[in-house]
């Protein structure tokens, strides 16, 4: 597997005949305790267990179907899967004593330690790519206004501060100068870091916007697009003899990714928007299969910091103050993400 938080180990156990007994969705909260907590997620009909730090996530089945219970993103369990059933979902007791005695054991084994091991900064284009390029006379003269120049220093701000306030964690550019790396050799710098079990990398990649639209200003993020999918789990070494779950691990796996990625965006949106939320209108956070967010297999988002397309955002998009005020609001953002993960 390919993603930071890799599968620890592989678990599967085999149950006697699956009992006809259900439970409602509120029985079975009953059942697990007033500590769990359960989300559910329609767009890929599946559900996860939190209790503390610890998870257990399913994509439900047909009624009497066996499929997997995934533990921590890490560990694999055979077990009856619930079912949708007159718009309702019913839980088996042989899942719900599953959950309830996987929840409770990983719960007395203490904090799960998760972490983030490395952050990957993607300064866009460079070298002979400019990005987007407008000129504006300014004061009576023409001034050439690149969108490589100002995602670099951007970058760059936000690697300092990322790296004295987390020296514990690798931080990387992609790109240092004015070079152009590919864009697979960006999404290379951060799929092949080689993290701890429990431990996770982040990229962020950092652009600036265009459009024909001179009045079309302001600032949004970019997660992948839920409906893409990915191999996130190697088909051929590890895992090649449990083919038969592959699938459904890697449903569970872009759904972590995904639900992590948009926590990202809004972390970091969250502090752009009171960082420039006064001259820079907020656009939101968006769906696209941009390349590097769709490679990097991992929570990844795209920032837009303006429109260089835009007399005035771009004047303050060569202003030293404006982009130290949107790398601190990327720096603060990344921050959040990182206290969220971890605790």
């Amino acid at each position: 597997m390919t993603r930071g938080i890799t599968l620890l180990s592989l678990f599967i156990f085999l149950f006697s005949p699956i009992l006809a007994q259900t439970l409602s969705l509120e029985e079975t909260l009953t059942s697990l305790g007033s500590t769990v907590e359960f989300r559910w997620d329609p767009f890929f009909a599946s559900g996860t267990f939190v209790n503390g730090v610890r998870e257990a996530s399913f994509v439900s089945g047909r009624a009497g179907e066996t499929g997997t219970l995934l533990l921590d993103r890490r560990d694999i369990v055979l077990t009856p899967l619930p079912y949708l059933e007159n718009g309702r979902i019913r839980f088996p007791q042989t899942f719900v004593n599953q959950v309830r005695n996987t929840l409770v054991v990983h719960s007395q084994e203490g904090p799960s330690n998760f972490r983030i091991g490395a952050i990957v900064i993607d300064p866009g284009h460079g070298g002979v790519d400019p990005g987007t390029v407008w000129s504006y006379t300014i004061d009576g003269r023409t001034r050439t206004i690149m969108e490589k120049d100002i995602v670099l220093r951007v970058s760059r701000m936000l690697h300092s501060a990322l790296s004295a306030s987390f020296p514990d964690k690798r931080v990387l550019l992609t790109r240092t100068g004015d070079t152009n790396p590919t864009l697979e050799e960006r999404t290379n710098v951060a799929n092949s870091q080689t993290l701890a079990d429990n431990e996770i990398a982040i990229f962020i990649s950092v652009h600036a916007n265009s459009s024909l639209n001179r009045n079309a200003r302001g600032f949004e993020i970019f997660y992948l697009d839920p409906s893409h999918r990915r191999d996130l789990v190697d088909r051929t070494t590890r895992y090649a003899e449990f083919e038969d779950v592959i699938d459904i691990m890697n449903t569970l796996l872009e759904e972590e990714i995904t639900q992590e990625s948009i926590i990202l965006a809004n972390n970091i949106l969250r502090r752009m928007d009171s960082a420039v939320g006064d001259v820079s209108p907020n656009r939101g956070i968006k769906a696209h299969n941009w390349f590097v967010v769709r490679n990097a297999l991992m929570p990844s988002v795209l920032v837009e910091l303006g429109f260089v397309s835009h007399r005035e955002e771009a004047i303050n998009l060569t202003s030293e103050a404006y982009l130290n005020r949107l790398s601190d609001a990327l720096y603060k953002g990344i921050s959040d993400f990182i206290a969220f993960f971890e605790n």
